[in-house]
This record gives C-alpha cells, structure tokens and sequence, in this order.
C-alpha cells in the first residue's frame, strides 16, 4: 500500500467578541483582515471560517503558500 504524503499541519485559533448589540465577531488573528460577523456565534464562526478557507486558497493560487497536502483545523479560544 503505497505511503501517503504528510500534510503540513496547522490550526487557526478563532477569537469571540461579543457587541452591545448581541452580535457576535469571529476573529483568525494569524490571517489578517479575516473577521467576520454574525447573529449567533455559531453563524459568526461559519463567516470566518468561510473567510479563511478562502484567503488560503487565494494565496495557494497565486504561489504564496507551499503547495501540497494541508490539513486545516479550526480551534476556538
């Protein structure tokens, strides 16, 4: 059975702030720019995870990032 190649491996810490209005504000500090609102704090996590999954396969397509299996997760603070 032939050896899978390793993935790189890395995880995004999301950070929460809740507004005076009760929304809720999803924050990947290691991807700047990626903050994303929602009415729940599960929709303001599905935002920004949304979000990030986009900026790295931007950066992927345009050569920023090494190409190759990657394993994402996602850690909530």
């Amino acid at each position: 059975m032939p050896k899978r190649p390793s993935a790189n491996r890395f995880s995004l810490t999301i950070e929460y702030y809740r507004e005076e209005d009760g929304r809720w504000l999803a924050d990947i500090p290691a991807l700047p720019g990626v903050t994303a609102y929602g009415r729940t704090k599960k929709q303001a996590t599905a935002a920004a995870q949304a979000l990030a999954l986009r900026l790295i396969a931007d950066r992927l397509e345009h050569g920023e990032a090494v190409p190759g299996p990657m394993d994402v997760s996602f850690v909530a603070a």
